[in-house]
């Protein structure tokens, strides 16, 4: 597995995690939290290749984080 694999990897484990930690709430509140997450502690570098890989299809990433995603590119 290549570097740019792993990255990638890492990132997506990330989402998932926190899309997972707010699963429990109501659908739109658990968006909202996840893109809150992102948006504040997440480097705008990683922002942005998220924000790609949701482009590209979000293969791999939670549901819940799909949705983050696309309201962090609003």
């Amino acid at each position: 597995m290549n570097q740019k694999m792993m990255e990638t990897d890492r990132m997506l484990h990330k989402a998932n995690q926190i899309a997972l930690n707010f699963a429990a709430y109501p659908r739109l509140q658990a968006v909202d939290y996840v893109a809150e997450h992102i948006r504040k502690f997440w480097p705008p570098m990683m922002r942005q290749q998220i924000i790609a890989h949701v482009q590209g299809g979000g293969h791999g990433l939670h549901e819940l984080a799909i949705d983050a995603v696309k309201i962090l590119k609003e």
